[in-house]
């Protein structure tokens, strides 16, 4: 058996929130692959299910996030599972939006969250943090985490948590290297490129200096005289 912690903060008024993205792939990856109903047990909701042959508990802890471990840790010791069978899900500051990085153990990162499951059941845990960016102040981050996503980012959010979801089978396999290039390559997607300034075509228009002299009327040369001669050799006799 598996643990599968996505990080959050239980209630409607934080469901949107940047800081809820942990809770917001545990959805996902219960509704894709058709895990049991959502149940109250413990410290959590949890949702029971299989990926690549592996029983997964899928839990939202509901201890808040700044005690997530509480919840961790008194699943894991119940089902006497180790560090090891544990896989966090949880929002990353320090990755831009929509980039994804597994790691095992380190340090928290300045997560509170992460913070507390390495006091309740130490640091030797999977993590797949899902980057959510940078406000670009520490005095900023706090109301950032727990503001909404942005309209706009549903453009990478919903593939992301699709692909998380899709792949989640890989983590059960203990292939994060294979779950982090999946998700990359499915999620990857052009930078914007300026559309191809074509060079301006020469105007067929004659320039203005030479529609100022075209549309001078030709000096009136005389017919007879020697006047009329150089005249005639000068601007050409066109008569």
């Amino acid at each position: 058996m598996l643990i599968f912690a996505g990080l959050g903060n239980p209630g409607a008024k934080y469901a949107g929130n940047r800081h809820n993205i942990g809770f917001m792939a545990a959805d996902e990856i219960a509704r894709r692959h058709n895990f049991g109903p959502w149940r109250q047990k413990m410290q959590a909701e949890i949702a029971e299910g299989q990926l690549a042959g592996e029983k997964i508990l899928l839990i939202k802890p509901q201890t808040y996030m700044n005690e997530s471990g509480r919840a961790v840790g008194e699943l894991m010791r119940f089902y006497k599972l180790s560090p090891q069978d544990i896989v966090v899900f949880y929002d990353e500051l320090d990755l831009v939006p929509g980039k994804v990085r597994v790691k095992t153990g380190g340090g928290s990162g300045g997560h509170n969250g992460i913070k507390s499951i390495d006091a309740h059941c130490g640091k030797d845990y999977h993590r797949v943090r899902i980057g959510i960016g940078h406000p670009g102040s520490r005095e900023r981050v706090h109301g950032y985490v727990l503001g909404d996503f942005a309209k706009a980012d549903q453009e990478w959010l919903d593939p992301l948590l699709d692909e998380i979801s899709r792949n989640a089978d890989y983590l059960a396999r203990g292939d994060a290297p294979g779950f982090m290039t999946r998700v990359a390559e499915a999620t990857r997607t052009s930078k914007p490129v300026a559309s191809e300034t074509k060079p301006a075509q020469k105007s067929k228009q004659k320039s203005h200096i030479h529609q100022a002299r075209t549309s001078q009327s030709k000096p009136r040369i005389p017919e007879k005289g020697p006047m009329a001669d150089m005249l005639k050799k000068l601007f050409g006799d066109k008569d």
